[in-house]
């Protein structure tokens, strides 16, 4: 056993000491590095979330303005293999191939009467839409719809489209019937359009089936819906009026 004297630790203890101390010494800089680093790269890690969460919220802005077909089974594509072969996705075509940064939104649905579009507008113009073409009416004629009806419909779409959009430019598109349908009855559908147009001071398409109706290479086996060839038709007739609406 050793002894202290004069409060001096035998050098070997003291060896043992400072190797000790030295030791421990190298242990909490050890743990501080690991610690330091650890914590740099939880802050890499944090900084990297932070950017990927930020560049993932980030909603590109675009320019991109909106054409929204509005109708019935003509303007869904009843009865095509592909509803690209719509009149709708036919104009799309057009647009892009003169680089106008225009989108067009089929929101065609089959058998959709005047009352049907009435009562869905209010959803369909939670959109920012820039022109609205209003294609509907025909199922009201085959129906034998009373005509007021049919007229008070159209106005009220009409209505809705100026109330939640004043700056949407409004074209309406023109139907006739077929003849069995009487003679007074197809007369006045008829004239209901224009008088709307002219009333609401809205572009105008006479008759969107021109060229079209009553051909049948050109219709489905129906008679009534039109054919891929009678789309692309009907897709010239809608640009002749369109065309000067849109802007580069």
């Amino acid at each position: 056993m050793y002894k202290v004297q004069n409060n001096q630790l035998p050098s070997i203890s003291l060896t043992c000491f400072v190797h000790k101390f030295l030791k421990f010494c190298y242990f909490i800089m050890a743990v501080l590095l690991v610690s330091c680093s650890d914590k740099k790269n939880d802050e890499s890690v944090e900084n990297s979330l932070s950017k990927n969460e930020t560049e993932q919220t980030k909603i590109p802005k675009t320019n991109t303005k909106t054409i929204l077909c509005f109708g019935d089974s003509i303007t869904a594509g009843y009865g095509l293999d592909d509803s690209n072969d719509a009149y709708p996705a036919v104009l799309q075509e057009k647009i892009d191939a003169l680089g106008l940064d225009y989108t067009v939104i089929n929101s065609g649905l089959s058998g959709e009467t005047t009352a049907g579009g009435k009562g869905r507008i209010d959803w369909v113009m939670n959109q920012d839409v820039d022109i609205f073409l209003l294609e509907l009416g025909a199922n009201d004629g085959l129906r034998g719809v009373p005509l007021s009806e049919t007229r008070s419909n159209l106005q009220a779409i009409i209505d809705v489209v100026k109330a939640k959009s004043p700056d949407t430019t409004i074209i309406l598109a023109g139907m006739e019937l077929p003849p069995n349908m009487g003679k007074d009855y197809t007369t006045e559908f008829r004239t209901i359009f224009a008088e709307i147009a002219a009333k609401n001071s809205v572009a105008f398409i006479p008759f969107i089936l021109k060229d079209v109706g009553g051909i049948a290479e050109l219709n489905q086996a129906d008679g009534i819906h039109p054919t891929v060839e009678g789309h692309i038709i009907v897709a010239n007739t809608v640009w002749e009026v369109l065309k000067p609406l849109v802007k580069p």
